[in-house]
Formats: structure tokens, C-alpha cells, sequence
């Protein structure tokens, strides 16, 4: 025979067994869902498309707001906290800490090519969505000028006042 101790201790094993599959099914369950996966791929695909609109902004805008603002240099664009003077931002990181303004600004420009270019793709989305309106059926139904009843379309005499309805 058993222990006292043993068998609690094998009721508390089967206990945290039973409760590990509950979890582990439930997880099953919540991963599979299609919703779960479509996610997944769109955090992969959000990636790939994050380094196309980095690329897009330092290697194609960057240089052109460049040119049109006199040759700046957006990414050595920096503030140095201990207020010396330094030729590039990396020397500057170096030594001190550094208010990196020009880095902020070549972020917000990203930022809002990707904003803009997901408000582009939804927009399609929902436009491809977009039910297409039902033909408008014949109406079954008429008033009579009379009484102000609604009738049926083909009627002659009105139900309601007793009428003699106009040929139409």
C-alpha cells in the first residue's frame, strides 16, 4: 500500500500534467488559427518591406532633399551635449552624448513613407472588398392617391377606401 505522501504527490504529478496539456492544447489551438499565421507572415513581410523604404530614404530621397537644401547632410546632422564642436556625428558619439536631430528627421521621413505606402495598399484592399451594389428590384408596392395606403402594384381598386385607381 501507498504512502500518504506518495499518493499526493502522484495526485499533484497527474494535477500538473493534466493542467500542462490544457495549456499545451489551448496554445495549439491559438497558433493554428488562421489569424495567428496571417500575422506572422505580416511581420515577415513588414520587415522585408521596412529595409526597401530604409533603402528608399538613405539611398534615393536622402541624397535629393540633400541637393535641394544645399548639400545637408541629414545623418550628421547632431547636437553635441557637452557643447564642443565635432566634425562627424560618430566623433561626437565618441566622446559625449549627442541630441541626433538629423537621424530623427530621416526616421519621421520614413515613418511616413511606410504610413503612406499602408494606407495605399488598405485603400486597394478595400477597394477590391467593396460590395458591389444589388440591382434595384421592381417595387411591389404602390400608393393609393386617395387614401395614401400602400397597395400592391397591380391593384385596381384600393382595399383600404374602395377606389377606383387611375390606369397607369
Amino acid at each position: 500500500m501507498q504512502s500518504t505522501e506518495q499518493s499526493v504527490s502522484t495526485t499533484n504529478y497527474y494535477k500538473e500534467e493534466l493542467f500542462m496539456s490544457k495549456i499545451t492544447e489551448e496554445f495549439k489551438e491559438f497558433i493554428m488559427r488562421g489569424n495567428v499565421m496571417d500575422m506572422a507572415v505580416g511581420v515577415i513581410v513588414g520587415g522585408a518591406f521596412s529595409n526597401i523604404i530604409n533603402s528608399l530614404v538613405n539611398d534615393v530621397l536622402m541624397p535629393v532633399i540633400s541637393i535641394a537644401t544645399g548639400k545637408v547632410d541629414f545623418s550628421n546632422l547632431f547636437i553635441a551635449l557637452d557643447g564642443q564642436s565635432y566634425p562627424t556625428l560618430e566623433a561626437a558619439k565618441a566622446s559625449t552624448s549627442v541630441f541626433a536631430y538629423g537621424s530623427f528627421i530621416q526616421t519621421v521621413i520614413q515613418f511616413l513613407i511606410i504610413a503612406f505606402s499602408i494606407f495605399m495598399v488598405v485603400k486597394g484592399i478595400n477597394v477590391i472588398r467593396r460590395p458591389k451594389p444589388e440591382p434595384e428590384t421592381a417595387p411591389t408596392t404602390k400608393v393609393c392617391p386617395y387614401c395614401k395606403s400602400e397597395i400592391h402594384i397591380d391593384a385596381v381598386k384600393c382595399p383600404h377606401c374602395a377606389s377606383e385607381l387611375p390606369k397607369e
